[in-house]
C-alpha cells in the first residue's frame, strides 16, 4: 500500500508512476475523498473544542444566575453534538472508502526500472549457458508434451478426465522427477541459510489483501465455495496463489527486532491459479496450468539493505539453473511488466529449446519463466502491519520485503525434458538429481496401461 503522505505530498510523481506503469487508475478521484476526509477531520476538531468550550461555559452561567444564556448554550451544546456526529458519520464512511482506494494504487517503481510500455520494452542483463550447450543434442527436439506422451510420464488426458483441462497427472519418472526437484532446490536454498516453512495452503482474504493479491487479482485466484465476489467475510479462503502469500503473511501485525534480519524463510507448496487473463493461450503441455508446484524464497529485511539484498537473492534463485547445467537468460523488467506490489524485478527465463518461438533465442526453442525476484520495499509491510524495531528502545518501522521462487518446478521440468533428452527419446537425468532418483540416469518411460493405450488395429 502506498502510504498517505507520499500521495498528499507528491500527487504528481505518483501520477507519473501510474502512466510509466500503464494504469488507467482515477488518481483525482482518490485525492479528492482524500482531501474531503481531511477537512471533515478538521471540522470535527473545532467542533470539539467549540463544544468542550460551550459545556464549560453552562456551568459558570448557571453558578452566575445567567439561566437564559445557560440555556442558549445547552441548546448549542445539542446542535454542535448533533453536527459532530453527523461530520463523524461522513468521515468514518470517507475513511473506509479510502482505505478500500489506497488497495488500488500499485507499488512506484524503483528509480533504476527502465521505463517501457510492453513485455518487449524488458531489458535483457545477460545470458549463461549458452557458451557450452549440449554438443549431443538431438538434431530435431521433441516438445515436452509430445516426449511426455511417449515416455507416459505427463498424462494430461487423465488430469482432464478428473478435474479439468489445465490440470494433469506425472506418472511414473515423471512423477519422480518432480519429488526430485522439489527436494534438491529445498537443499539448495538451505546451503544458502534459508529457513524451512511448510504453510497452510488456503489462506484468508486478508492474508491475499496483505501480499497485493486482492483486491485486483480477484478473478486470477480459487476461492473456496467458488464464489465469484469478493466478500472480505472474516471465514472465506482462498487456495494458495503462491506461498509468497501465507509466509508473508505470518509475521502481520507483528513486531520483529533488528537482529531477526534479515530473515530468510522458503516454503514448497502447491499453487492454484485460474490464469484469467491468459484463457486459451497455451493448451498442450504443462507449461501454463492452474496447479503447480513451486520452492519460493520470501525474505524481510532492514529498508537500506533491501536492494543488495535483491541481487543476492536473484544469484540464490539462478544457482538452481546453474547446478542443473540448464541455459537461461535474465531480464530486468520494464515499468509496464512489474507486478501490482513491486518496486523491482529481475525475472528468471530458462531455455527449452522444444517449440521454436518467434521471440526464442538464436539456438531456437523459447524462453519460459521461472522466477521473478521482486522488492516490494515496504508495499506489503504496510497493507500486512508488517514492522521492525531497528533499536529496543526506538519507535517500529516497516521492514522491506523480497521473493522469489526458487524455482517454479513444472517448467525446470519442461526445460530439462527438452534439454536432456536424447536422440534414442530417452531423456538423462542431470547428475546434481540423480541422489534423488536412487542413482538413475536414464529417464526411459513406462509402458501404457489400459486399453485404450493399445493401438486400434492391435485390440482382440
Amino acid at each position: 500500500m502506498l502510504d498517505r503522505t507520499t500521495l498528499r505530498e507528491e500527487p504528481e510523481r505518483v501520477r507519473e508512476a501510474l502512466d510509466a506503469r500503464g494504469s488507467d487508475l482515477d488518481l483525482d478521484a482518490i485525492l479528492a475523498v482524500d482531501e474531503e476526509w481531511r477537512e471533515l477531520k478538521a471540522r470535527g476538531d473545532e467542533l470539539r473544542h467549540e463544544r468542550n468550550e460551550v459545556s464549560r461555559s453552562i456551568g459558570e452561567l448557571k453558578r452566575e444566575g445567567e439561566e437564559e444564556e445557560a440555556q442558549e448554550a445547552i441548546e448549542r451544546s445539542s446542535e454542535l453534538k448533533a453536527e459532530l456526529e453527523e461530520v463523524e458519520a461522513r468521515a468514518d464512511e470517507l475513511e473506509a472508502e479510502l482505505e478500500e482506494r489506497l488497495l488500488e494504487i500499485p507499488q512506484l517503481p524503483h528509480e533504476s526500472v527502465p521505463e517501457g510500455e510492453a513485455e518487449a520494452d524488458n531489458v535483457e542483463i545477460r545470458r549463461e549457458g549458452f557458451d557450452d550447450l549440449r554438443n549431443d543434442l538431438p538434431g530435431e527436439i521433441v516438445p515436452h508434451y509430445e516426449l511426455g506422451e511417449e515416455l507416459d510420464v505427463i498424462d494430461e488426458g487423465r488430469g482432464a478426465k478428473t478435474t479439468g483441462a489445465g490440470f494433469y497427472f506425472l506418472k511414473g519418472d515423471g512423477a519422480r522427477l518432480e519429488h526430485a526437484l522439489i527436494q534438491f532446490m529445498l537443499d539448495v536454498h538451505r546451503e544458502q541459510e534459508y529457513v524451512d516453512v511448510f504453510p497452510p495452503i488456503p489462506v484468508k482474504s486478508s492474508s491475499m489483501e496483505g501480499t497485493g493479491q486482492l483486491p485486483k487479482f480477484a478473478d486470477d485466484a480459487y476461492r473456496l465455495g467458488g464464489a465469484e465476489t469478493v466478500e472480505y467475510e472474516d471465514d472465506d479462503l482462498w487456495l494458495c496463489p503462491t506461498a509468497e502469500v501465507p509466509v508473508t503473511n505470518m509475521y502481520a501485525d507483528d513486531i520483529l527486532l533488528s537482529d531477526d534480519l534479515p530473515l530468510k524463510h522458503q516454503a514448497y507448496t502447491p499453487n492454484f491459479r485460474r490464469e484469467a487473463g491468459e484463457h486459451g493461450t497455451e493448451t498442450r503441455g504443462i507449461v501454463r496450468v492452474h496447479q503447480f508446484n513451486k520452492v519460493e524464497l520470501v525474505n524481510f529485511v532492514e529498508p537500506e539493505e533491501s536492494y543488495d539484498r535483491l541481487e543476492t537473492l536473484l544469484d540464490e534463485a539462478a544457482s538452481v539453473l546453474d547446478r542443473l547445467g540448464l541455459p537461461y537468460r535474465v531480464l530486468d523488467l520494464c515499468t509496464a511488466d512489474l507486478t501490482f506490489a513491486s518496486a523491482k524485478t529481475y525475472d528468471l527465463e530458462v531455455w527449452a529449446p522444444g517449440d521454436d518461438m518467434p521471440d526464442g533465442p538464436e539456438e531456437g526453442g523459447r524462453w519460459l519463466e521461472v522466477s521473478s525476484a521482486s522488492n516490494f520495499e515496504a508495499f506489503q509491510a504496510r497493507r500486512a502491519g508488517l514492522r521492525y524495531r531497528p533499536e529496543r528502545h526506538e519507535s517500529a518501522e516497516y521492514c522491506h520485503t523480497l521473493n522469489a521462487s526458487g524455482t517454479a518446478v513444472g517448467r525446470v521440468m519442461v526445460a530439462l525434458l527438452e534439454y536432456y533428452q536424447n536422440e534414442d527419446g530417452t531423456v538423462t537425468v542431470p547428475e546434481p538429481l540423480r541422489p534423488y532418483m536412487n542413482g538413475q540416469e536414464l529417464i526411459e518411460g513406462h509402458e501404457p496401461v489400459g486399453e485404450a493405450a493399445v493401438g486400434a488395429g492391435e485390440k482382440e
